[in-house]
Parts: C-alpha cells; structure tokens; sequence
C-alpha cells in the first residue's frame, strides 16, 4: 500500500507546472521575464509612442528590454511599473484567416510584463506576466486580483456531496493519489501527510502575477482572471476562465473555448472543456473532456474519459469513463473507471430527501444503462464490469460478483420478493463477450494518458481474485433451492438469483479462472520455461506466481502440460466463438426489426473487434500448436 512518499514522489521538484512558476517569482531582479536586462525608454522613444496614440501616469516606471523599438505599440494606455518586450514585426495569427504584426495594440495595461513578440490587442490587463510569443486578443479583462494558487489547494468533496472524502486540489494530481486520500480515510497519517504536501504545493504555485505561458493563445473571452496557462494552452470563446491551472505543451494543447466556464479548477495536458461546458472546484486529469453543455462540479476526472451534456458532482471518476448523454453522477468514487453511464440515469444521493451524505463505490467497467435509478448507499467495487440494465431500479446493497447482469426479472420465481431484482452471476462473460473484447481493445487504442498507467486487459489478478471468491460463494451456496435470495448468498445484494443461473455462473467462473492461468503457462513456455518443472519453481513474475498458485489451488498443475495446453486450444476456440456469437445476437434482432439492416449495419463477420479476437486466437493457437509439438 502506498504511502504519502510514494505517492507524492518528486512532484514538488519535478512539476512542469512549479518548475514553470518559481522563475517568474519576485527575486532581486528588475524584471520578472528579462532580470537586469531592461532600461528604461529614452525620451525619443516616449515622444514617438506618444505620437502613436499612447499614454501613461508616469514614463519613467516603463522598462523595456534591450532590443525594444516603440513602432509596434499604438493606442495604448499603461500605469505602475510596466516592462514590454521587443517587437520585431513578424506576422501573428491574432484569428482564423486574421494576421497582425506582433506589438501591443488599443490595450491597457496596469502593473504588467509583456515578453518578446506577444501580440496584445484590445486587452485590459493587470498584474499580468504575458510570456514570450503569446497572443491575447480581444479579453475583456486579463486581471490577478491579489495572491493567487491557480485553483490549487482546495477541497474537493469527492463522493459524499457534505464531505468526509475531501481531497485536495494540486495540478500534477495522479487517479492513484485521490484514490487513496478518497478511500483511505482512517489512514490518519496519509492524510495528514497529504495535507501538508498540498500546503507546500500551493505555496510553491502562490503568484502575485497571472501567468500566460510562451505560445499560448487567449482571445474573445470577456475575463481571465487568476489563471496560469501554459505553453499550447487555447482559450477562445470562454464565458469565464478564473482560478485556474492549465497544464499543456505544444505538442498536448489544452482547449477552453465554445462559451466554456472554468473556475477554481486544475486542468492537465491535452483536456478540452468546449460548447458551453461548466468546470467548477474540480480536476481534469490528462485528455479528459467535457463538452456539448455538460457540467462537471466538485469532481476529479480521470485520463480519457468523457463527460458530454449531464452532469457530475462530487464524485471521483477513473479513466476511460463515458457519460455522453442526459444524466446524473452524484456521489459516486469509481476510480478504477471504464464504464458506462446512459442516458436518462440518475445516480444521487439524495434519493430518500434526507440528508445528501450517502454515496456509491462502483466497480471497474460498470455500465449503468438508460433509464436507471441507484438507490444510495450502494457498493459494486468488488463486481467489475458488471452491467445494470435499462429501466432498473436497484436498492441499497452490495453486490460482490464480477461480470453480472442485475435486471428486472422476467418472471419472479414463487416466494420472491417483488422489490427484488434479478442477478444473473457471470453473465457478461457467458453471453456478452464481445463487450469485453470490445472495450479492451477500445482502451488500447484510445488512450492518449502518457503520465498515468492503467491496465486495459480485464482478467488480471486483482480481477481474477474477485472472480475466485464469487465463484466459491455460489459454490457453497446450500442447500440447493430454486432461487436465493440475500439472506443465501454473501455479496448477492438486494437481488435474487436462481438455481439455473447459479450453476451457470460457477461454469463461466470456472471457465475464465482456469483460461487465466493456462494462458499464463502457455506464456511461460512460450519464453523458454522448462515443461517437467514450470508448476514447481518459483519466479520473480508476479503475474505468473499468481497463476502458478492458483493452478495448484485448482488442481491444474496436477494434470500433465501437454493435456493443460490441448485444453487452452480448446478454450481459444470457445473465445473467439462466444465472442462472435455475442455480436450474432444483435444482427438477429436486428434483423428482425429493421428490413435493410444488413445494409446499413456491419455485421459479425466483418466487424472490426470480431476480427481482431479471431485474428488474435488464431495467433495463440499458432504459437500453442509450436509449444505442443515440442513437448
């Protein structure tokens, strides 16, 4: 378990953010951009930019830097202690298909820095640091009102709307970070050590200056007030951008435009808040986006995900998380993250009109479909990629198996209660695999997080383990009835399930358990490991002593390595078939609904991720068939 050293391990040296502001702090220097390399103007230079329209309380306060010529600055107004860049002429783009030579132009600037080559037109600017080739144009005001950290520092009460899971705000925050101080809240030394780590945070990133950094772009945007915007950062069109760190490079540009509103929020490399989208007291964790009017409050985002149109409060969402329609997600800490939130879902935490301090865990992948209703509290974090189907309502519970189907039951078995909903144990597995083929290889190859690691493959130890202890519970579920309900099962939830989806459920279980770990020897052969000694000798893999244990545990290692392998053959065959099948299903009922929809769909023999998982099996019985024929 990681503590606040590790967590928190050479940010404060290594930050692009801190490393870009400690520079531009006051030193002995006569300028915060150029140090001693500034003069002041001679009086040819104030009588020629007095001609060119322009004005200030008092002359002698403006430094300029050495190679300053005043021909690039007309129409403009300056007070206090002012230091302006040279101005060499060259072409900038101020607009689409708009080119204006680079100076100052019809602005007011009080108290500010202009770098090298920054184009300024039609600006009102205080307490300003305009790094070298910026461009802003046409803001309204461009102000620091007093100190500012950038939007660092502050609590954000992820899920529990009144508190009690804060975690603080810094720019360079990591998914591992507010995971642990949102979940480890009894770990009083992690937390208080997390505490002091953002105090000196905020310390480091406190600036009596805003910041716009070298090359970004800040036009048609009425204020930007207390904000650091790096270098590629590309605000056009926002209503509002105000307490903010903008974290991006040249080659990851952060874009706020499209009537935006972002205030008291951390924003990381190449996230993009647009189309009158709102951001407030939250963070976006690198190429997250919100758009299309969706509102993100009181939130930390993780990489890749996707809030478009609904909203999202208080909550912790991992990467890869998709909300791209009319919907609500209050309260709720799902930092592992690859799901699914439909339209029309509501998912708060103030369902009772009591008090909103309850709040959801949700598991890794799970998709919420259209139209559901989650009742708080609720805890799915130990039933990954579980799928709660359209229409449903579920109840206070928790819920322990992964890969399971929760709906509303068809046909109640007698004696069920009526406010229960059905549980089907494994069904994503058994009957829906080409969404988990689909989104492993969707994960893949969307991902553009450079900083954080994630796994996109969804069989791997943390996940396999909670498939062990679901398929032991259905296991030693007795004594053997038509349906079980809560009282039956541990982990069941305020669900129902029935003897023929509890039998069916230990067979996928016992499927994917023993497909893990013989896909794990196959692998260790394939690398040279010894076939008369592969079970017995330890290794320092540790995914491989994971499925080296669990093969003993499950009576693999009893049976000879050729027979596992022949079997793998085998279970290769049923993947590439189930998830075919699964993709057959939908052309079916298409089928049957829609007259040309062969026409207009593609259809599972040409569908890009069955290809991939057939291409990829055909692959692994290849290899397979090499391993076996040197035995």
């Amino acid at each position: 378990m990681d503590d606040i050293k590790t967590l928190t391990a050479g940010i404060l040296e290594k930050s692009e953010f801190l490393n870009a502001v400690r520079p531009l702090k006051q030193g002995k220097t006569k300028s915060r951009l150029f140090g001693d390399a500034v003069r002041h103007l001679s009086e040819d230079e104030i009588s020629r930019l007095k001609a060119q329209g322009n004005r200030a309380a008092d002359w002698h306060l403006i430094l300029v830097a050495e190679a300053f010529r005043p021909g690039g600055v007309t129409d403009s107004a300056f007070f206090g202690v002012c230091v302006l860049g040279a101005f060499d002429g060259r072409p900038v783009a101020a607009d689409a298909s708009l080119a204006i030579p680079c100076g100052i132009y019809k602005s007011v600037i009080v108290e500010s820095e202009i770098g090298n080559n920054c184009l300024v037109y039609d600006v009102s600017m205080a307490r300003y640091l305009v790094l070298d080739q910026a461009v802003v144009h046409r803001v309204g005001a461009l102000v620091c009102t007093g100190t500012c950290t950038f939007g660092n520092g502050l609590d954000i009460p992820v899920g529990i709307e009144t508190g009690g899971r804060e975690v603080q705000s810094f720019a360079d925050m990591t998914m591992t970070a507010a995971q642990a101080i949102a979940a480890r809240r009894s770990d009083r030394q992690l937390q208080s050590g997390y505490r002091d780590f953002v105090k000196a945070y905020a310390e480091a990133a406190a600036s009596a200056f805003g910041i716009a950094g070298p090359g970004c772009v800040i036009r048609n945007t009425p204020r930007v007030a207390d904000t650091f915007a790096g270098p590629g950062c590309f605000i056009d069109g926002a209503t509002l951008v105000e307490n903010a760190t903008i974290m991006c490079t040249p080659q990851e540009k952060a874009l706020i435009g499209g009537g935006a509103f972002v205030r008291n929020s951390c924003v990381q490399w190449g996230c993009e808040i647009t189309s009158m989208a709102i951001v407030d007291d939250s963070v976006l964790t690198e190429h997250s986006r919100v758009e299309r009017h969706a509102k993100v409050t009181k939130s930390i985002i993780g990489p890749n995900t996707e809030i478009a149109e609904g909203e999202v409060t208080a909550c912790l969402v991992g990467p890869f998380v998709g909300l791209h329609h009319q919907a609500l997600l209050i309260a709720a800490l799902w930092p592992e993250g690859k799901g699914n939130v439909a339209a029309g879902a509501n998912v708060g935490s103030n369902h009772t009109a009591r008090a909103p301090d309850q709040e959801l865990w949700c598991g890794e992948g799970t998709f919420i479909g259209l139209g559901a209703n989650i009742k708080f509290p609720s805890d799915f974090s130990r039933a990954p990629y579980g799928i709660i189907a359209t229409g449903v309502t579920t109840l206070p519970q928790r819920m322990e198996f992964p890969f399971s189907l929760i709906n509303k039951p068809s046909a109640a078995p007698a004696g069920a209660p009526q406010s229960l909903n059905e549980l089907i144990p494994g069904w994503v597995l058994s009957d829906n695999l080409y969404a988990v083929k689909r989104n492993e290889s969707k994960f893949l190859k969307r991902n553009k997080a450079k900083r954080g690691a994630f796994a996109c493959d969804t069989l791997r130890p943390d996940t396999i383990d909670l498939i062990v202890s679901a398929r032991d519970r259905l296991k030693n579920a007795a004594p053997a009835r038509e349906w079980y309900g809560p009282a039956d099962i541990n982990g069941l939830g305020e669900n129902f399930m029935t003897e023929e989806s509890r039998k069916k459920g230990v067979a996928t279980y016992d499927f994917y358990i023993e497909y893990y770990c013989l896909c794990g020897l196959a692998g260790r052969l394939a690398g040279g490991a010894a076939a008369v000694s592969v079970f017995r000798d330890a290794t320092k893999d540790p995914v491989w002593e994971h499925q080296r244990g669990l093969c003993g545990k499950e009576g693999l290692a009893k049976r000879g390595v050729k027979e596992n392998l022949t079997r793998l053959f085998q279970m290769h065959e049923k993947v590439a078939a189930d998830t075919k099948k699964a993709k057959q299903k939908d052309d079916e009922r298409g089928r049957r609904v829609i007259a040309d929809y062969d026409a207009a769909h593609t259809q599972a023999k040409d569908d890009l991720f069955v290809k991939e998982t057939t291409d990829k099996i055909k692959k692994m019985k290849a290899e397979l068939e090499q391993i076996i024929a040197k035995l």
